[in-house]
């Protein structure tokens, strides 16, 4: 499967949800963009602006579109709907 899209994920090294999230996109080939909210204050906060408010790691973002978090990630996953995201070309 050739995958155009961008994705990005704001996670932390302690988390294990975020290690599972990308686990997920590892097995399917995705390669993404991770950012670090532990580093840099001011990335959490660009975080919790772009994720309507969401505090807790990992947020998910797919060609700028917010999934939410790992378990919103296989939920979408589980009904079919994270493939063709994945292949839509970044606009």
């Amino acid at each position: 499967m050739p995958v155009m899209a961008t994705v990005e994920l704001y996670t932390t090294p302690i988390c294990p949800f975020c290690h599972r999230a990308k686990q997920l996109l590892q097995r399917k080939g995705v390669q993404y963009r991770e950012r670090n909210v532990m580093l840099n204050p001011g990335t959490r906060a660009e975080m919790v602006d772009r994720a309507g408010g969401a505090r807790t790691v990992p947020q998910i973002f797919i060609n700028g579109q917010h999934i939410g978090g790992c378990d919103e990630l296989y939920a979408l996953d589980g009904k079919g709907g994270l493939d063709p995201l994945l292949r839509a070309e970044a606009s």
